[in-house]
């Protein structure tokens, strides 16, 4: 299951407008584009480094393989010969307490948990056609005059809006998490990856496949060609046992409410393929043995309908970063009863994108609010938070990158969604065990047919 994933949205927009529920958005600003040449990255992040030099400045990212390391294979540790420079545990965290989210000091006073920072890399990089792609959306994305929550039109091929609209904040909240869904990623791929739960100490595989993923907004040559589909996945499971031979389909929009997310689900021994809407908000994930909702992967997965998204301002804060190293590791190795072994994983200063999210009028979700800690140079998810309805701090999720200077760009890795309620955890869709993540210009649309799904069933 694939970040990304939005819910059916019929009649959603023509209810809530009736409604008075949506708040209209006012007229939407064109920054200068010029920025991303000058003291903005192509990213739209600030390319000066900090006041104390702790977070460097942006300088092309990595772009080159490490010696001794060819095109297709793993890319192992970046910085090897680094050490960190600073231990946070429950014995020092009130020190760096303007750095940290909750949910990660809450895990260093309740289980032991403990980071290890080393220097920032600012490793992030593109394609110069996605870069080109990004200036050309500055003039003509637009969020839904609804409101940013119901979707977007008018861009493709790279980030939609580089250069969010600070002035208000609920524009630039939805803004930012647009751009997480529109991430970089490459135009198609192809890997392996697993689901493990962690339940009273004890360890489970909860869910194993191979993944083909194209994104038709990459692809697109213009805007004229880009027909509102963001990306097609399938994803056929190759373990647990009792899951082998099904398979899930997902085709998703960039305006959910007029082009709802189409789902199929192959059911193993039946040769029988069935729609599968229910693969949606916080209804609670079987491949996370129930561990968290479908809207809780990778940070944050699907439709943004359900909240108001309010831009908080720009922090530094320690973020996993660069983690090749967990990238390579044995799962069953990695994972203590509470927590990823800290070791394994590398947290970096960065600067961040605060946003928000507390329930739309007339919505429901079992996470009532939540915090995003949103990479700057990536617009990926770093770290994140979320409350229950009484406000109690609910859950909290550490998405783990990694850097692959072939494609080049910082991909997605892992992230681990703890429940500090229940002291469960669950990492998700991680890639384990040093296989490679092949990267393509494109992949048949025939791949991810629904027909073509069934026509390869096992019985």
């Amino acid at each position: 299951m694939k970040r990304r994933q939005f819910s059916l949205l019929a009649g959603t927009s023509a209810v809530g407008l009736a409604a008075g529920n949506l708040k209209p958005a006012r007229a939407q600003t064109t920054p200068d584009a010029s920025l991303l040449k000058t003291t903005l990255t192509p990213f739209g992040a600030e390319r000066a480094g900090n006041a104390d030099g702790s977070i460097p400045p942006w300088t092309g990212g990595m772009t080159e393989l490490p010696a001794g390391v060819s095109p297709g294979q793993y890319v192992p540790e970046l910085f090897p010969n680094e050490q960190p420079i600073l231990t946070i545990d429950a014995s020092n965290m009130a020190d760096h307490a303007a750095l940290l989210n909750e949910g990660t000091m809450t895990m260093m006073t309740k289980y032991g948990f403990s980071i290890k920072v080393y220097p920032t890399h600012r490793t992030a990089a593109a394609p110069q056609g996605v870069y080109d792609a990004i200036a050309n959306n500055v003039a003509t994305a637009q969020l839904d005059p609804g409101g940013g929550r119901l979707g977007f039109t008018g861009a493709f091929g790279g980030l939609p809006f580089p250069i969010p609209d600070l002035s208000d904040p609920y524009a630039a909240g939805a803004q930012i998490i647009w751009n997480y869904n529109l991430l970089w990623e490459g135009y198609a791929y192809k890997k392996k990856y697993a689901s493990w739960s962690v339940s009273n100490g004890q360890l489970s595989l909860a869910f194993s496949d191979n993944l083909e993923e194209r994104f038709p907004y990459f692809i697109a040559k213009s805007l004229a060609e880009y027909n509102g589909m963001i990306y097609q996945e399938v994803s056929p499971y190759t373990a647990p046992a009792n899951l082998v031979g099904q398979n899930i389909d997902v085709w998703a929009y960039s305006e959910p409410y007029i082009h709802p997310q189409a789902a199929w689900e192959l059911l193993n021994g039946q040769g029988r393929v069935r729609r599968a809407p229910e693969i949606s908000f916080d209804t609670p994930s079987t491949q996370a043995n129930g561990i968290c909702g479908y809207d809780e992967y990778y940070g944050f997965n699907g439709s943004l309908e359900r909240y108001d998204w309010k831009y908080l301002g720009k922090q530094e804060m320690y973020i996993p970063y660069n983690n090749n190293a967990v990238y390579g590791v044995s799962a069953p190795k990695a994972m203590g009863p509470h927590f990823v072994d800290p070791n394994l994983v590398r947290w970096e200063k960065h600067r961040c994108w605060v946003v928000e999210a507390t329930l739309h009028p007339g919505e429901r979700n079992v996470l009532a609010r939540r915090k995003f800690y949103v990479d700057e140079d990536t617009y990926a998810v770093g770290v994140c938070d979320a409350w229950d309805a009484n406000n109690n701090l609910f859950k909290t999720t550490h998405v783990y990158n990694n850097c692959q200077p072939e494609l080049p760009g910082l991909v997605y890795g892992n992230s681990v969604n703890h429940n500090l309620q229940t002291d469960d955890y669950v990492t998700i869709a991680g890639c384990w065990n040093a296989d490679p993540i092949f990267y393509f210009a494109d992949f048949p649309s025939t791949d991810f047919d629904p027909a073509h799904m069934a026509a390869n069933a096992q019985y």
